[in-house]
């Protein structure tokens, strides 16, 4: 007969056991619930997925991710991802913010983030952008391109997140020409409002029948439909949230770059509770310049941009924030 195991043996074996348990306990899976309009809108949400998804290339990790396909599923997604043990859990997008609320105070030793919205909860980090900032150079850009003096804005959802993103656009517009003309329309009052190419492309359609040359879309999915009517038309269009410059090369004068991607990345590396903003001084919103839109920009109109921006970061130009007096002030 073999000799029984020793006490010390088999304590030492519990040990490793329970270290090798609690190791496995703390190395909890991540997880994105992408809102409505999904991982591939080709905008905000798919901002989220690079930065993801850059994340677990750079790191091996996995995540956990879920679509919100409608309204009712927000409070049970992020719930489940809860009752999973993921942390952080990501929730991509304002709308999200009710129901994050709800489920933070149930789970309050689970890391949660919001983008693009303010949770007061202390396990919440709330990442937030100076949307108005990036906003004000594509609206120079605009009028420093227009032919007719007539510039547009599409937004998605009538929101005053996206008339923050209309206010900036039409400081920066004025700011370049004091006698520019603009035109704004809203996609709708409902969420199906970021995700309709046919009536963004409809509202593009009478813009351009009214003199506009540039139109800026803040409408997610409903961009697409706004950028193929600028193509047909022979106009510029401004993508919005990624740099969507690639869609209709030639037609896209540019695109106002929310970086979602970086902050997703940076808060999977490093999570801290609170309020966290980003504007052009961070890093957080820029017009977007590269092979696809570069001779579209000239060097003149460059530097008056980088002008622009290098005022605004130093506090020399003040953009108005939509949101902070729910008007226009300018």
């Amino acid at each position: 007969m073999k000799p029984s195991m020793s006490l010390s043996s088999l304590m030492s074996g519990l040990v490793l056991a329970l270290v090798s348990g609690t190791a496995l306990a703390q190395a909890t899976t991540p997880a994105v619930i992408f809102d409505m309009g999904g991982k591939f809108d080709k905008s905000f949400n798919e901002a989220a997925y690079r930065g993801v998804e850059k994340w677990k290339a750079d790191t091996g990790g996995k995540y956990f991710e879920f679509e919100i396909s409608n309204e009712t599923q927000r409070v049970q997604a992020i719930r489940r991802m809860a009752e999973r043990g993921a942390s952080p859990i990501i929730s991509v997008g304002f709308a999200q913010a009710s129901a994050l609320n709800q489920v933070a105070k149930d789970f309050p030793k689970t890391k949660f983030v919001i983008i693009d919205e303010k949770v007061n909860q202390p396990n919440v980090q709330s990442v937030l952008f100076k949307e108005q900032e990036g906003s004000f150079l594509v609206g120079a850009l605009a009028s420093l391109t227009s032919k007719t003096g007539k510039v547009g804005f599409i937004g998605g959802m009538d929101i005053p997140l996206i008339r923050k993103f209309e206010c900036g656009y039409e400081q920066g517009a004025k700011a370049a020409n004091p006698k520019v003309e603009l035109f704004k329309n809203m996609t709708g009052t409902t969420a199906t409002a970021w995700n309709d190419p046919t009536r963004g492309g409809e509202l593009a359609k009478a813009q351009f029948a009214k003199g506009v040359d540039v139109v800026f879309a803040a409408a997610g999915g409903t961009g697409v439909g706004i950028y193929q009517a600028a193509k047909d038309a022979g106009k510029f269009a401004i993508g919005v949230d990624s740099n969507q410059n690639h869609l209709q090369p030639g037609t896209m004068l540019s695109s106002m770059v929310k970086r979602v991607d970086v902050a997703v990345y940076n808060v999977l590396k490093e999570w801290k509770p609170g309020v966290l903003v980003l504007g052009l001084k961070e890093g957080g919103v820029e017009y977007a310049l590269d092979q696809d839109n570069a001779k579209l920009i000239s060097p003149a109109v460059k530097a008056k941009l980088d002008g622009y921006k290098a005022d605004i970061v130093a506090g020399k130009i003040k953009v108005a924030d939509y949101m902070a007096d729910n008007a226009c002030k300018n």
